[in-house]
């Protein structure tokens, strides 16, 4: 696993890990930017440019709620996986709800939701940030549902960095938001929900690449299966639904009948825009 070290200088730089040694880290959730151009990218790290982006904040928001945490090292999906190794991006995205799960904190920022400046305690204020917290775009985000589920310590922020909640304190909200609920909240294991429990939660949720409306729930199911970007939306919901029937055969994972009941949900999910 490749993680983010910040420097006092401003200055970033990337330490890889194996499984065996991999350090205490904090791990960002967010909306990308409509042009990914602006979000900083593992060439920019590389090249030492990442300040010249817009998606800079975001790295400097994580690395600063990282080290206030007393957490020396943190990982940001749009810099910590070279997108241009195919291989390695495939590992990435079978290996994220993982990645998720281990983090010591997940930082959730929320690039529209923003809470005045005269606003000193938040949590205290839910008024002046409420109706924009339901509203806002993460919750309709493909991806950002493991980014939810997986970590044990979820907490939100505005725009402005003002702290919201965590997924706990603000359950309520987002069982209302999402309709997931709390039990799930509170990191009881996935295997307890049925198949189409789990469906339901994503098949309203967009991504912007198709097949990723399939890649973005193998960790939400436990599954590991190659990614082939090209092979459409149907294809790869196809292909999941495949590798979920496969798991349901064995012992103490799926139930059968929760299988061939969530098949009509997996048609409507896969024509989902």
């Amino acid at each position: 696993m490749r993680l983010l070290q910040y420097h006092f200088n401003g200055d970033l730089a990337f330490r890889k890990f194996g499984d065996d040694n991999l350090p205490e880290y904090a791990i960002l959730s967010h909306t990308w930017a409509i042009d990914n151009e602006e979000e900083v990218s593992y060439e920019d790290v590389k090249a030492g440019i990442s300040k010249s982006k817009a998606g800079y904040k975001k790295i400097q928001f994580c690395a600063d709620k990282a080290a206030s945490d007393s957490l020396q090292y943190f990982w940001v999906d749009t810099c910590c996986i070279d997108k241009t190794n195919n291989n390695e991006l495939s590992t990435a995205i079978n290996s994220m709800f993982r990645w998720y799960q281990q983090a010591s904190r997940c930082y959730v920022y929320l690039t529209d939701v923003y809470v005045g400046d005269g606003v000193i305690d938040a949590q205290a204020f839910p008024i002046a940030w409420e109706d924009a917290f339901r509203r806002s775009a993460w919750f309709s985000r493909g991806w950002t549902l493991q980014e939810l589920l997986a970590p044990a310590t979820v907490k939100f922020y505005s725009a402005n960095g003002k702290y919201l909640g965590n997924k706990i304190s603000l359950e309520q909200e987002i069982y209302e938001i999402t309709g997931i609920p709390a039990k799930a909240l509170r990191n009881h294991r996935l295997e307890e929900f049925s198949i189409d429990d789990r469906i339901s939660w994503a098949e309203k949720r967009r991504t912007t690449v198709k097949e990723d409306k399939a890649y973005c729930l193998l960790g939400i199911f436990g599954i590991f299966m190659p990614l082939i970007y090209g092979e459409g939306e149907e294809n790869a919901i196809r292909r999941l639904r495949k590798e979920i029937e496969g798991r349901s055969r064995r012992p103490h994972n799926f139930d059968v009948a929760g299988v061939h009941n969530a098949s009509s949900m997996f048609r409507k999910f896969s024509l989902t825009a």
